[in-house]
């Protein structure tokens, strides 16, 4: 068995199609059939299903994958630890966050951290599934709500948050010091779709409570989002950091209470995979940054 075999194999597996795959690998599609049936007779099992110009995944196959994926990954961490010894500092920074405003707070540290590890290539992803791509070594690193469960998962504790309820001063709700959340469902309400951790928050709390949140438009964007609550079509609920991101002045945030909602951030990452410097060096950055604007924030309470 050897190594570039298993990377044509992780390559089929992430495509499920060998002409995708092959260009992706940069090879001809008959070589690359070639090898996968002959790790398929090495490992005497075949790894995929043929259905006309379809391929699957078996049972065996999908069980090769995820070995196959943390053995190409504990290599590339090897190297990446050899590579420090010799004082180099290059390689990929795999970062994951969730849509929103943490993967814009992701972003916004990107020139800053290019300054000072130049030879490292960032890649940024905003994903939902942070769990998932963590342990299958697709990330090295992500920022996600806390807590996680995974016991394989380490996390550092950023900090923590109050969601508001957020409108404009012509607003019946604009001149309250404080709203109870029920009285969220008796106005309406712009709002993320259901795939976002964001609404998942709030539908998770209104679920609890007995009663059921439905918006009268829900947008993907958050650009569209304030758009449409800066027009007057209705409040909506978001985070403190989103809306200090965006700071708009003719908006209005008020607490929620009974129950208030509230998030913990953190960072996070495999537990058995190696943090080379380049990966310590951005949540250093994270760090301080988030720390600065806590103090930012705090002076301008003053």
């Amino acid at each position: 068995m050897e190594f570039r075999q298993l990377e044509y194999f992780i390559a089929t597996c992430e495509e499920l199609h060998f002409t995708k795959a092959s260009v992706k690998l940069g090879i001809t599609q008959p070589t690359l059939s070639h090898q996968i049936k002959a790790l398929e007779d090495e490992v005497g099992v075949p790894l995929f299903d043929r259905i006309g110009k379809k391929i699957a995944i078996t049972e065996a196959g999908m069980i090769l994958y995820k070995q196959t994926k943390l053995a190409v990954g504990n290599l590339s961490s090897a190297i990446e630890q050899i590579q420090e010894l010799q004082q180099i500092e290059r390689g990929t920074l795999a970062i994951g966050a969730l849509p929103g405003e943490l993967n814009q707070l992701v972003t916004s540290l990107l020139l800053d951290f290019h300054r000072e590890y130049p030879k490292v290539r960032i890649k940024i992803f905003g994903v939902e599934n942070i769990e998932t791509r963590i342990l299958q070594n697709e990330l090295d690193l992500a920022l996600t709500i806390l807590p996680i469960e995974d016991a394989r998962i380490h996390a550092i504790p950023l900090y923590s948050e109050d969601f508001y309820f957020v409108a404009t001063a012509k607003h019946p709700y604009a001149d309250r010091t404080a709203i109870q959340f029920d009285e969220i469902l008796n106005v309406p309400i712009v709002m993320f779709p259901e795939t976002h951790q964001c609404r998942q928050m709030v539908d998770m709390t209104c679920s609890l409570a007995g009663f059921n949140l439905n918006p009268m438009i829900e947008t993907t964007t958050i650009e569209s989002l304030f758009g449409l609550v800066r027009s007057g079509a209705g409040g909506t609920v978001l985070s403190k950091t989103l809306i200090e991101m965006y700071d708009y002045d003719e908006l209005v945030r008020i607490p929620i209470q009974n129950p208030a909602l509230r998030r913990e951030v953190g960072i996070v990452y495999h537990r058995d995979k190696y943090l080379g410097k380049a990966s310590r060096g951005f949540i250093a950055l994270l760090t301080e940054h988030v720390k600065l604007l806590k103090q930012d924030h705090l002076l301008r309470n003053l």
